[in-house]
């Protein structure tokens, strides 16, 4: 087992609940990314039981981030929402660097990845233009389920692309406050349908990802970095209105920037 896997799933649980930043960005902060996408599919191959080993800490952290971690995210999104975004800008920002040079893009890019970047950055931009309204609380029932079912369809295979946040995928189909209710208040049958859906999404979208970073590699880097690019728009909270807020934002702006050269230095050297 790969222990170490249960705080990169923490980071990228963590992440997951937060609206505009994607676990898949998080994952290629901590250099998983192509192995993820290889044990997802694997782990539904004949070589199943190599991956495990992978798969079952990451998956451990993922779940116990969103479980315990939802209140506090909520309360954070609630009263510190742009110091906490600003955190993330940071982080994503960091990490830019290593997936352009990661892709080998000075050497590996031309003009048609280029455009390709750019397309992708905008296509994921465009979310923030949105109605991002919630509707009214909704009832537990049949419909319910059948609503949350399809929403962990949709959030999860967001969630596993760089760039494009389940959450923010909930939120434009207005039930991220139905989902964060029942993580937060531990409603165990919207939890296992939303469950179901998710699994569901996550292999389907998982399988597409592998087909295109092996047939098409350097044109599908170059879109996941337009993808991150773009979610720099979502993330973005607006500048702080008081002095006070601004200083907290730049402090833990910079410190998004630290922890993603300290994971670079901890992750992609030991990689």
């Amino acid at each position: 087992m790969e222990w170490k896997n249960i705080y990169r799933g923490l980071l990228m649980g963590a992440s997951d609940v937060i609206p505009g930043v994607s676990g898949g960005t998080i994952a290629l902060v901590l250099g998983i990314y192509d192995r993820l996408i290889e044990a997802i599919n694997g782990f539904f191959g004949k070589a199943w039981k190599k991956h495990l080993g992978f798969l079952i800490p990451l998956g451990l952290g993922v779940g116990i981030a969103i479980l315990t971690l939802s209140k506090a995210i909520d309360y954070l999104l609630e009263h510190y929402p742009g110091p906490l975004k600003f955190f993330f800008l940071g982080l994503i920002l960091g990490v830019l660097p290593y997936l352009f040079h990661q892709a080998e893009a000075r050497t590996t890019f031309k003009v048609k990845h280029v455009i390709i970047l750019l397309i992708g950055a905008l296509l994921i931009a465009s979310i923030a233009f949105f109605d991002l309204r919630e509707g009214a609380e909704m009832e537990r029932g049949l419909s319910t389920y059948i609503v949350v079912f399809f929403s962990g369809i949709l959030a999860s295979a967001a969630m596993i692309l760089p760039g494009i946040s389940g959450s923010m995928i909930l939120l434009v189909i207005g039930m991220y406050h139905t989902i964060i209710n029942a993580l937060s208040n531990l409603y165990l049958d919207i939890i296992a349908v939303t469950g179901i859906g998710v699994l569901i999404g996550i292999v389907l979208m998982s399988k597409v990802i592998k087909y295109f970073l092996d047939h098409y590699h350097t044109a599908t880097f170059a879109c996941v970095i337009g993808f991150v690019i773009g979610s720099l728009v979502i993330v973005f909270p607006g500048w702080p209105e008081s002095m006070g807020r601004l200083f907290v934002s730049i402090a833990t702006f910079a410190g998004g920037l630290l922890v993603a050269y300290i994971l670079g230095r901890v992750e992609y050297k030991a990689s």
